[in-house]
């Protein structure tokens, strides 16, 4: 616990301890053997141009179960590997028009933002903060029309991206976040391990970001 604490008392020895020797040697593995680098690269620059959806189903298929076991070895549980290597990979989608394959290859940029996500996640773990100022946190005013028209418009796309779920994702999802049964009620009505439940609602929850965040 000790020196948990400081790694965050000098944030960049948390940077320094887990960048380079792991980082390094994944992108080695991705660079050489594993891999067509050059290919790659057009795969993100597809996605940054014309957010490509093949283009980045390739890269998903490929990157996301590497990243997972990457983040395994920086020290994350395996469902928090998941889910980080999950939000990596939504990071290359929203953030694929920034890639500059000058700087960087694809698989060291993949593997920086993984890296970055367990660094937030570990310093989260040290000293969660809350922000009295988050809205989350603020008392339900009456909104504006306009407001209320717009709020009306986000949950029929919300409701809308539901539907196209695979069925057995947009029931647990119903199920959990609109009628806000605990996970383990709904692992109860349905029949299902608990982990199941869990497990396709991060694969539902990916789905949804990735929809809600193509339409804006």
């Amino acid at each position: 616990m000790m020196a948990h604490a400081a790694a965050f008392a000098e944030p960049w020895s948390v940077r320094h301890r887990l960048a380079q020797p792991v980082l390094r040697r994944a992108v080695a593995l991705m660079d050489g053997t594993d891999g067509d680098p050059a290919r790659f690269d057009a795969l993100v620059l597809a996605v940054g141009r014309a957010h490509d959806r093949r283009a980045f189903k390739d890269l998903f298929d490929h990157f996301a179960p590497r990243v997972k076991g990457y983040l395994v070895r920086l020290g994350a549980r395996n469902a928090l590997a998941e889910d980080l290597a999950q939000e990596a990979m939504l990071a290359v989608w929203r953030k694929a028009a920034l890639f500059d394959p000058d700087r960087a290859s694809a698989s060291t940029w993949i593997f920086t933002i993984a890296r970055n996500l367990r660094i937030d996640s570990i310093r989260k773990e040290l000293r969660p903060e809350i922000d009295p100022a988050d809205p989350l946190l603020q008392p339900d005013g009456e909104r504006a029309p306009d407001e209320t028209v717009e709020w009306a418009k986000a949950e029929a796309r919300l409701r809308l991206a539901i539907a196209e779920l695979p069925r057995e994702q947009s029931r647990i999802i119903e199920l959990s976040f609109l009628a806000e049964k605990p996970h383990s009620l709904i692992a109860s009505e349905l029949g299902l391990p608990l982990g199941t439940v869990k497990s396709r609602i991060r694969l539902a929850m990916a789905r949804l970001r990735l929809a809600l965040g193509d339409g804006a």
